[in-house]
């Protein structure tokens, strides 16, 4: 009996010592590549290129801002200010501890620490995956701050969410004792590999990843902390959904929805039914695209990008001429 306890207990330590070594290693691989500004007393890792105007960039849920790298690349050539955040608890951001986190508390940080890098001017807001509902909710608590908005696969809605009924690894990993356990012993194991492998795989899908995707995704989101604040996430998402989404109709910026034509996650019924309800809303289906428009198809972001700042432009001309006209 005690030296199964015995056992159980050496070997758990050892898993623990052997994680946090190969934790260390992976971020001196993948160490943070931006800077950091601190907001309600966390610090949130931030990558900005470029100047002019400015374009805020959400990333999705295993992810990190480093996602967009290739969007603020191209952002930056053509005469914006880009920025990406890692959203809390994700990449080389803190999580606020002493809180419940939701997408409605992510936003109101964003927006904090977006005000804190002196952008007072209303910005063309961009969401990926679950950060769909995050971009809507800063746009509702914002709404003069958002000069438009742009949805890449995005999540908005509880219906056809795939974990709109809860999720069993989200709640084992989320439990306080157990949880802890595994997060910090089981991760970086063959089985956290082989995990990380099939998420990879099954969200690119049919697509294949861009070379280093997986290595960086395993060194970085299969880490305690990143890999819990995703799973609270995903358990958060179906509760914030619903208390939000009957104020959607309220949002009166220029949206445009890009869903990929192959993605698996029922991202066309979601855009399809926030088209509806938004009355200046526009989508596009990609033909021959699936989940992952960022890193695959930055083009198509760019694209969208430089639509709605049309739209802001010809905005600011009318108000310009109006003013003018008013004052003859």
């Amino acid at each position: 009996m005690w030296e199964m306890v015995a056992f159980i207990l050496i070997l758990i330590t050892g898993l623990f010592i052997f994680n946090k070594k190969k934790i260390k290693k992976g971020e001196m691989e993948f160490p943070p590549n931006g800077e950091f500004v601190e907001v309600e007393g966390i610090k949130l890792h931030y990558i900005s290129e470029g100047t002019g105007k400015p374009i805020v960039f959400l990333h999705g849920g295993i992810l990190i801002g480093n996602d967009f790298k290739q969007v603020i690349k191209l952002a930056a050539s053509q005469g914006y200010r880009a920025i990406a955040f890692d959203r809390p608890g994700y990449g080389f951001s803190e999580r606020p501890s002493h809180q419940k986190v939701t997408p409605i508390s992510q936003a109101f940080l964003i927006h904090q620490a977006i005000r804190k890098l002196g952008i007072n001017e209303p910005i063309i807001l961009a969401g990926h995956s679950w950060s769909g509902i995050m971009t809507l909710s800063y746009t509702l608590q914002f709404p003069d701050n958002v000069s438009g908005i742009l949805l890449l696969g995005a999540a908005m809605y509880k219906e056809g969410y795939p974990a709109e009924n809860g999720d069993i690894l989200s709640k084992i990993v989320t439990t306080p004792i157990l949880g802890h356990i595994i997060l910090n012993t089981l991760l970086k194991t063959p089985l956290g590999k082989s995990m990380c492998t099939t998420m990879v795989k099954s969200t690119f899908a049919p697509e294949e990843p861009p070379k280093g995707y997986w290595e960086e995704t395993y060194a970085l989101g299969f880490r305690p902390k990143h890999f819990k604040a995703n799973r609270e996430d995903v358990l958060a998402f179906p509760k914030a959904s619903m208390e939000i989404s009957s104020q959607y109709k309220q949002i009166g910026v220029p949206t445009l929805i890009i869903v990929g034509e192959d993605d698996p996650f029922g991202t066309i019924e979601q855009g399809k039914r926030l088209y509806g309800e938004l009355e200046k809303s526009k989508m596009k289906i990609i033909p021959h695209v699936s989940h992952m428009i960022p890193q695959l198809h930055p083009s198509v972001v760019m694209d969208g990008v430089k639509e709605l700042a049309c739209i802001d432009e010809r905005k600011e001309t009318t108000t310009i001429l109006n003013k003018t006209i008013n004052s003859l």
